[in-house]
Order: C-alpha cells, then sequence, then structure tokens
C-alpha cells in the first residue's frame, strides 16, 4: 500500500500534464478525520455513521459503518446538480482536450449510462427522489432512465436510441442497459410514490427480459469495445442486486454469470484473464473480483433459508437439490475469496494500479469495483485501500468539484459519478445476510 501511496502523486502529475478541457486540477484538502460534515441518511439529515441511516433499502446494509461524507463529496454532487439537463439526463459533459473534438455534438445529448453512473452517486449519498436535497433531480433523473426504458423494444438489449458515445465504444454496446439495472434495483422502493415504485418496477422486469433472452451461453453479452470485461462486471452487479431486492430474476442467468467468473479468473492459477480487457491488468482483476463478490453475496443471502428447507425437506431429492445449492454457494464464496487474495497480492504493483497509464474512467470504474469487493471483506486491508485510493482521487478533483479522464472515456459526467462512488464504496449495499457471515 506504500507504492499506492506514492502513486497518488505520480498519477496527480499525469493528469496535470494531460490538461483538463476547461478548468484547473489542484490538490484539494483530504478527507479530514472529523470532519464538521455529518454523514447523511436516506433522508439527507444528518446523522451518526453507523446508525439506522446506514440502511440501504430493505434487505441491504452497508458492510462496514460508512464514514462521514467529506467536502470532495459535497463539491462533486453539487457540481452534478448543476450540470444536469433540462429533461433530468445527464449527457456525457465535457471532455479532455487531448481527445479533441469529435464528440462535442454528444457534451449535452441526453445518455442514460452517464445519468444512471450521476443517479447512483446521488442514492448513495443519501438523496433519492422521496428524501434529500436533491430529490428533485434525482426524481427527474429517474424519470429521464424510465422514459427510455418504456419506449425501448421488447426484445433487444438496448435500452435507448443514443448510439456512438464514448462510453458505449469504450466498455460496452449496452453499457447504458446494464447501468439502469444497477441503479433501478438500488432505488427499488425509494421512488417516493406508487406510481414511479410501479413504473421501476416495470422498468426492471422489461431489462430483465431483455438481458434474458439476449445472454450468451457462456454467461456474456454481445458488448463490443475497447474494454467491454467492465460492463460485464456492471452487467453482474446488476443482476445479482436484482435477485437481491426480489426481481424475478432466471436462475439459469445467474448460473451462468458465476460460470463466466470462473472463466474471468482461474482460481487454481491465481490468473485472472486477459481478454476483453485491453490488456489492461487493472480492468480484469477489478472486474473478475467485483463480479464473483456480487455472486457470491448473492449465495450467501439465501443460506439460512437453505439451511431451514434442508431441516424440514421429507424427500432425499428434495434436501439433495437444497444442498447442491449451498455447495454452489460455497464454491462462490471459494472464487471471490480466492480472487481477492490475487487482487490484494496486485494493488501494491504501481503498474498495475495505474491501468492504462493515467487517470480515465475505466481507472475510475476499476477503483470503484475493487472497493465494492474490498468493503465486504473488511478488516486492516479494506482500510489501507480505502485510505489510499481516496487520497488518489481527491488528488486529481478539478477546482470546480468534477473529475475528468485522460484518456478513453474523459467526459466529466462518469468521471466525477464513478469518483465519486470510489469515495463513498463504504455506502455500497450488502444483502444483510451476506453481510452477517462476513463477522
Amino acid at each position: 500500500m506504500l507504492k499506492l501511496k506514492k502513486l497518488v502523486l505520480a498519477l496527480s502529475a499525469a493528469a496535470l500534464l494531460a490538461g483538463a478541457c476547461s478548468g484547473s486540477t489542484k490538490n484539494n484538502s483530504e478527507v479530514k478525520g472529523g470532519n464538521e460534515l455529518a454523514a447523511k441518511g436516506e433522508d439527507g439529515s444528518h446523522a451518526k455513521a453507523g446508525g439506522s441511516e446506514a440502511m440501504i433499502a430493505t434487505g441491504w446494509k452497508t458492510a462496514v459503518d460508512p464514514k462521514k461524507l467529506s467536502a470532495n463529496v459535497d463539491k462533486g454532487l453539487a457540481w452534478l446538480v448543476q450540470h444536469q439537463l433540462e429533461n433530468g439526463a445527464w449527457g456525457q459533459g465535457d471532455e479532455a482536450a487531448t481527445m479533441g473534438h469529435g464528440m462535442d455534438g454528444l457534451r449535452a445529448t441526453p445518455s442514460v449510462a452517464d445519468t444512471s453512473m450521476a443517479l447512483l452517486a446521488l442514492l448513495r449519498s443519501g438523496h433519492s427522489p422521496a428524501k434529500g436535497e436533491y430529490k428533485d433531480a434525482a426524481r427527474r433523473g429517474f424519470e429521464f432512465v424510465l422514459s427510455e426504458v418504456e419506449a425501448a423494444d421488447a426484445d433487444s438489449l438496448f435500452v435507448t436510441q443514443t448510439r456512438g458515445t464514448r462510453v458505449q465504444g469504450k466498455i460496452g454496446t449496452y453499457v447504458d442497459t446494464f447501468t439502469a439495472l444497477m441503479v433501478m434495483t438500488e432505488a427499488k422502493g425509494r421512488m417516493g410514490n406508487q406510481a414511479l415504485d410501479a413504473r421501476l418496477d416495470q422498468g426492471i422486469a422489461k431489462i430483465l427480459h431483455k438481458i434474458e433472452k439476449n445472454q450468451r451461453e457462456d454467461g456474456s453479452w454481445d458488448n463490443q469495445g475497447w474494454a467491454p470485461v467492465l460492463t460485464q462486471a456492471i452487467a453482474g452487479k446488476g443482476l445479482n442486486r436484482a435477485e437481491q431486492v426480489g426481481a424475478d430474476v432466471n436462475d439459469d442467468v445467474l448460473a451462468r454469470v458465476e460460470k463466466n467468473n470462473e472463466q474471468q479468473f482461474d482460481r487454481a492459477a491465481g490468473r485472472f484473464a486477459t481478454g476483453s480487457t485491453a490488456g489492461v491488468g487493472l480492468y480484469g482483476g477489478a472486474a473478475g473480483a467485483s463480479s464473483a463478490r456480487d455472486s457470491a453475496n448473492t449465495r450467501q443471502a439465501k443460506e439460512g433459508d437453505l439451511k431451514k428447507k434442508i431441516a424440514v425437506a421429507k424427500a432425499p431429492e428434495e434436501r439433495a437439490r437444497y444442498q447442491a445449492e449451498l455447495d454452489a454457494g460455497e464454491r462462490a464464496k471459494a472464487q471471490a475469496e480466492s480472487a481477492e487474495k490475487a487482487l490484494l497480492d496486485r494493488v501494491d504493483d504501481d503498474a498495475f494500479i495505474r491501468g492504462f497509464g493515467n487517470n480515465g474512467g475505466e481507472e475510475f470504474l476499476s477503483y470503484m469495483l475493487i472497493a465494492e469487493s474490498l468493503v465486504v471483506k473488511g478488516g486492516a486491508e479494506w482500510e489501507k485501500w480505502d485510505v489510499s485510493i481516496t487520497a488518489l482521487v481527491n488528488q486529481v478533483q478539478n477546482e470546480d468539484g468534477s473529475w475528468t479522464g485522460h484518456h478513453c472515456i474523459t467526459g466529466r459526467t462518469f468521471c466525477t459519478a464513478a469518483a465519486l462512488l470510489v469515495l463513498m464504496a463504504d455506502r455500497a449495499p450488502v444483502p444483510i445476510a451476506a453481510q452477517l457471515k462476513r463477522g
């Protein structure tokens, strides 16, 4: 982890050399211990971290007591809300000057993927359509996403008519679909009125149908892009969270996702796959560990219920079926633990953490995936990672509160939302049963 701390300065220098599209980067103050800002609960009120306000949604809890929201986070959230479009969406925003001007026309084009990432950052900080200082922004954002999903056809994997965005080109054709599912499952029961709750449930069901219909036998989808392994991880995260909140997820779909997890990380060799990673180890490691952990969380959440069913089952074949599910859960847990161990063996490698070489949206997303995996593991290793990665991300925040990438995904909306999610990884939802299992 000492090397990771040194990397803060290296990546900060790289960011400054690359240059931002507008505004400059600065060394913002690090998160202060005993910060006067209090942790915000779901209703946006201030409360001590770790209380009942730490609950994310019915059936979910944070894996650790979340830190108080920092000034860096508050500034980033304010930037996001200030740059919301009139129709409630977010576009990809300004890109770094190094990317040229070929996509200037998409700066303010509504994007489901960018909007979903922005909404996820709002939810994690306590701003839902029902509660919080930014509840109106959250409601308008969800209304946009829902309207796009509702207008989409029934069977293709698309949920939007917008094509050719930077995010789609870099991490996957269907990134909009999977980021929408991820944020919609986390918003379940938090929309503020029955009509919006019903639309959300219908939207989730529609996306799940699209995903089931288009999944390939190896558990993947036909995502084209520079590093689609990252969207595969988002897909797994959305599907597992849908299962955790009681949505009707096809068991075969989840089983194929687990099969794909085994392809992404060879447990016997302790090695992550390199396909669909653009040759960047960080992306493969982050996606492989995150996907394995999300599947393990779902399996562990079902463990108690399966044991009860075994105890009362009368037929031997019934007990055998439930026992097979428990055994699959143990395999998923072992897969996750092995992947996390392999990942931890790499985080002191500066070249690994740099990813492609300097900050891009892919790096921020990878850090988010790593953090949401390690926070479930908890303990000293999580704490060291959190301190180091928080310092790194804070160091490259722009003066206006945003973050800018300096290669590939450089749009300020995606980069800002992903960076905020790194800083708030201790607020990521974990099924209560899985969270208790960790102890």
